[in-house]
This record gives C-alpha cells, sequence and structure tokens, in this order.
C-alpha cells in the first residue's frame, strides 16, 4: 500500500495489561515524513510485512518505510543501468559493424557527399555589361535545376502498411576504398569515351543571331552517308538586305555545289567545303540558292555537320544530320479467325524462364491451353535436373544449371518469331481477365512499345508496380543519382485504365524488336526486373493497364503438405539474404555501367 494509507486515520491500541483504550498522536501532514524514534529495523523484523505492521507507526515500521524506499530506489537504479547498457551495446554493435570490411552490402542510409550548399551553376553567372543589376535568387526555382544530386532516405527506419518510405542505397558502399578509387578512374574513362561515340553536332546547342537578314532551315536537313541533297529554305531576306550581293556557305565533314547554274550568278569553290556566290540582283541570287547541294564526304553511320550560311556582317548556323534512314522490321498479321479482331497466335508469343518449378510451370501451361490453345510458348530452362516440358506450340530449351534470370530472357526472347512477345513468370496462371487482345490493341494503336498488366495475388489484391525512372546529373567525377517512384505520367488517351509510366509488373507485351534492342543484362542472374527499363529509359515508351489481370499461384505452404525440397532450394536462389554476393555484384554493376553514386526507391 502506499505511505498516505498509514497516516490516513489515527489508530487505537490498548494499554498491555488494561481495557483502557490509548489515544495515538495526531496523524502528521501525508506530505511530510515521519521522525523514526529509532534508526535500525531489528534483525527479526520483516521489512516486507503486510498491512498490520504498516497499519502501527513506531519505530519498527518507520524503520521499514525507509528500507521499503532504498529498495525500491535500488531496483528503479539497476533498471536505468540495464537499459544503459543495453543502449551502448547497440552504440557498439552499430558502430563496429557499419563500415566493417566483411559488409560490403549497403546496410546504412545514404550519407550525402559533402558539397557546395547550393550547386554552381554558370548559366546564372551575368554578362559582365549586366554585373551591375542585382538580382534575388529564387531558392526553391535552383534547387530543380539538375547539378549535384544527393539521395536521402526518409519515412524512418520503421516500415508500416500503406505508407510510403523512401529506401537510399549508397552505390559506393559495395567497394573498399582503395576499389573504388580504381573503380571511379575506370569510370570516368569509359564515359568520356562513350561521349566522344554518341555525341554528334546535332547534339550542339546553336543560338540564333538577333535580327539575322539570313533565311535558313533549323532542323529537317538530313542526308546518308556519302550522298547528295538539295539544300531548302537559303535565301536572303528581301526586305533587309536589298543591298547583299555575295553570300557563303561553308562546311567541315561534306562539299558544296549546285544542280544548275543561273545567268549573272558568280560561283567560287564549286565541289569544296567552301562555297561563295556572288550577283548584282538579289533575284538571281536567291534563284542560285534555291539550286545549291551538299554531298556528304565522310563515311560515319550516325552524325551531323555543322554549316554555316554568312554574308557580310551577319553569319547563320545550322545542322545537317547524316545517317541512314531508319530500317523497317515488318510481321505479317496473320489471317484473322471468325470475328475476331486479331488473330493472337500469328502475333503473340509467350516466353517464360522457369528453374526448379517444374509443377508450377506445368499449370502455367494448363491455364495458357485454356485460352489460347495455339499460341506457342517458349521456355528457357536453367534447372539442375531438367524435366521434359513438351507439347504442341510449346519450344524448351536448357541452359547451364544457374546460368542466371536476365540470361534465360535473353535466350527465350531470341527465338520469339512475332511481332509481339508476352512476359510471364513460371507460376502465373491465366483467367478469364487474361485478356491478350486488350494488350495487343493498345501496341497497335499506340506508339508505346511495351504495356504492362496487373498480377493478384491470393489475397485478392492485383499490383500493376507502375514506377516512374529517373537519373539526376551528380557533381563531376560522383556519378549521377537514380529516382525510383511509385506513380505514372499521364493517362493513356481513349484506353481507360491505362497509363503511361517507366516501368511496370513482370507481366508485359512488348514490341519483339524493341526488347531485343534493350536487352537484358546477363550479368544480373538472380535478382533483377527493373534494370531492364532503366536500360530502355529514354528509348522504352512504357504503358500499363489495369484490367488486364494474371493471377499469381500462392505461396503458402500448408502444414500438412510433404516437405518440398525443389521449392527450397528455388528459394536459397531467389531470395538471397541481405550480404550476399550478388547483391553486392549488383551493386557494382549500377555504379560502374550506369554511372551511379546512390539511388533511392519507393
Amino acid at each position: 500500500p502506499p505511505h498516505s494509507a498509514v497516516y490516513k486515520a489515527p489508530s487505537v491500541r490498548r494499554r498491555e495489561g488494561s481495557g483502557e483504550p490509548e489515544k495515538q498522536e495526531d496523524p502528521p501532514d501525508p506530505g511530510s515524513r515521519p521522525v523514526p524514534r529509532s534508526g535500525r529495523l531489528q534483525p527479526h523484523e520483516d521489512p516486507q510485512a503486510g498491512a498490520e505492521s504498516l497499519a502501527q507507526p513506531g519505530p519498527k515500521s518507520c524503520g521499514g518505510l525507509r528500507a521499503l524506499d532504498r529498495m525500491r530506489l535500488g531496483r528503479r537504479a539497476l533498471c536505468v543501468l540495464v537499459l544503459l547498457l543495453a543502449c551502448a551495446s547497440l552504440g557498439l554493435l552499430y558502430v563496429s559493424t557499419r563500415d566493417a570490411p566483411g559488409l560490403r552490402a549497403p546496410l546504412a542510409l545514404w550519407a550525402p557527399l559533402q558539397g557546395p550548399s547550393r550547386p554552381e551553376l554558370p548559366d546564372l553567372a551575368p554578362e559582365p555589361r549586366y554585373a551591375h543589376i542585382p538580382v534575388r535568387i529564387k531558392e526553391q526555382v535552383v534547387g530543380l535545376l539538375f547539378g549535384n544530386c544527393s539521395c536521402e532516405a526518409s519515412g524512418g527506419s520503421l516500415r508500416f502498411p500503406f505508407q510510403r518510405q523512401v529506401r537510399a542505397t549508397d552505390l559506393t558502399k559495395a567497394f573498399d576504398p582503395e576499389e573504388l578509387r580504381a573503380a571511379s578512374a575506370s569510370r570516368e574513362q569509359e564515359f568520356q569515351a562513350f561521349l566522344s561515340r554518341s555525341q554528334s553536332a546535332a547534339d550542339q546547342l546553336l543560338i540564333a543571331p538577333a535580327n539575322s537578314p539570313l533565311q535558313y532551315p533549323l532542323q529537317g536537313v538530313e542526308v546518308q552517308p556519302l550522298r547528295s541533297i538539295l539544300v531548302p529554305g537559303l535565301r536572303p531576306n528581301p526586305v533587309l538586305s536589298n543591298s547583299l550581293s555575295q553570300v557563303n556557305l561553308t562546311a567541315s565533314l561534306g562539299t558544296w555545289d549546285v544542280a544548275g547554274e543561273v545567268t549573272g550568278v558568280t560561283l567560287t569553290g564549286e565541289g569544296h567545303p567552301d562555297l561563295t556566290l556572288a550577283s548584282p540582283g538579289l533575284d538571281q541570287l536567291n534563284r542560285q540558292l534555291q539550286l545549291v547541294t551538299y554531298s556528304s564526304r565522310s563515311y560515319q553511320a550516325n552524325t551531323a555537320d555543322t554549316v554555316r550560311f554568312s554574308t557580310e556582317g551577319h553569319e547563320a548556323a545550322f545542322t545537317i544530320r547524316i545517317r541512314h534512314p531508319p530500317n523497317p522490321r515488318l510481321y505479317p498479321p496473320g489471317s484473322l479467325p471468325q470475328g475476331a479482331q486479331y488473330n493472337i497466335s500469328a502475333l503473340v508469343t509467350i516466353a517464360t524462364k522457369t528453374f526448379l518449378r517444374y509443377n508450377r510451370l506445368r499449370a502455367l501451361i494448363a491455364s495458357i491451353r485454356r485460352f489460347y490453345p495455339t499460341v506457342t510458348v517458349v521456355i528457357a530452362d536453367d534447372s539442375d535436373k531438367p524435366e521434359s516440358i513438351s507439347g504442341p506450340h510449346i519450344e524448351h530449351y536448357l541452359m547451364p544449371f544457374g546460368k542466371g534470370w536476365f540470361a534465360g530472357r535473353n535466350l527465350a526472347v531470341s527465338q520469339v518469331t512475332t511481332k509481339y512477345v508476352l512476359w510471364v513468370d513460371d507460376d502465373f496462371v491465366f483467367t478469364a481477365r487474361t485478356r491478350l487482345e486488350r494488350l495487343v490493341d493498345v501496341l497497335e494503336r499506340t506508339p508505346l512499345d511495351l504495356v504492362g498488366g496487373a498480377v493478384r495475388e491470393i489475397s485478392g489484391f492485383a499490383t500493376t508496380y507502375r514506377q516512374l525512372l529517373s537519373v539526376e546529373p551528380g557533381a563531376p567525377g560522383r556519378g549521377n543519382c537514380l529516382r525510383q517512384r511509385r506513380g505514372f505520367h499521364h493517362e493513356l488517351v481513349g484506353f481507360p485504365g491505362c497509363v503511361v509510366t517507366d516501368g511496370v509488373v513482370n507481366f508485359f507485351l512488348a514490341r519483339t524488336d524493341k526488347v531485343r534492342e534493350v536487352g537484358f543484362d546477363p550479368r544480373l542472374s538472380r535478382v533483377a526486373h527493373l534494370e531492364f527499363f532503366l536500360d530502355g529509359l529514354g528509348s522504352l515508351r512504357v504503358g500499363s493497364c489495369s484490367d488486364v489481370v494474371v493471377d499469381h499461384a500462392s505461396k503458402l505452404k500448408l502444414p500438412w503438405t510433404s516437405r518440398d525440397v525443389g521449392a527450397e532450394t528455388y528459394a536459397r536462389y531467389r531470395y538471397p539474404g541481405s550480404l550476399d554476393e550478388s547483391q553486392v555484384a549488383k551493386h557494382r554493376l549500377l555504379f560502374f555501367k550506369h554511372r551511379l553514386q546512390c539511388m533511392t526507391a519507393e
């Protein structure tokens, strides 16, 4: 009982040897402590005695109260000490393992690299003649400009259902310090070589001069390598250039000539990179400019030439694209079945990659045959002890054991001969809602290259896994930052339930040629998916439709079912631990291949 209960009311006791009651003194104030008559408890007295001893104030009970207080204080101190020791132990464990060489997988959240508080943006620097004009910089707008990215996590370390959290991964943690320096230097060398191969004069920034009297084409002039074209749109402006009598054309990768000579026009430099046209009359000069030709003289399959068109006091520059025209790859649509809009068997091949799960694979094939009995199914298999999978319209290709997830995808897609390929996992199940006609219709009527559906779990929840991907430039030499967010860009007009996005779930229909063009990196052998969409970012146009659904076979294992050794082996390969070397290898690959320093994901 609490201490105040001892002093609630006066107690009465009888004198020994008499029946007269002896009245006790008034109780002290509950807020004060009684002064004991004796500072010690007798050896035989129990400080944990019952309510009877506490109800009798005196030397024994007051001493018991003090002992109880001391014991309570002792217990509290012990609890605090244990708590402090536990916190100190956890802190030491974190410090000792955070950067341990044996834990190279990124375990900690990304720490932003030290740098300027705001990206250095030379474009904001004024020209000398405007340096005296004051400017108020808008930080919220400057923050939107690319320059020095970093990756930061949000949402806390604990994950709760339906809470949007951002995870951050520092890819540099996949390297030891010495390895990181060597990898960064090698990566930068490869990056410069990539820029020299991929960039051309068509990527050069050109700014038109103010009030130029020269008319010239801004874009759209294109010539095949080592071929010739007429250059359209060249002429001086008659309003601004009545006094003009001479113009010059200069090229670097080709030569100039004319398809015909106009009387009264003097030509100098025909068949050379520099051509001069002079005439006392502007009309004759303009007529001669209509006959000017450009010839490519340096074979480069895909580049551009920046040419210059000038007169006295004025000069303009524009690009002539040099490349082969895109070579089409067309597929016959096949004859239409009675009452059908599309011949699915002639347009679509279903591709999958299997590993050890033959019971799931057979269930997938059986479900496909219920709705699409003549569609070809291509299977890539890297199981240790492959089983025979045969039947009409089935192609089963064997691979070395454990060759890998993306390597199997490449093999399967390489054998597709139809316009479209449908990718499915080997544990999917087709239902009446798996309407391939809907996906074919989207690709036939839009410029999209790939459209995903939805995967329905046994719980009834269906996911489209729509992802937005973006790459932000980082500081020089540090690499870029990959951002991965859930969502989509906009709805697909004319197709309710469909949107445009950057990445989708592992159930999609795609143009076969575009999938081969992007490809699947075989170095990603165990866990990979969005890496394909990252490789295709900027060239692969992706959509998603939530009304085309495939079921996902249940992963629940009932306690009375027999042990599945194959499933256990599959799980060890499919779900590696946080310290598994495949995760480290994946982060190393992203660091070097895509020149990334970090990434964030919801």
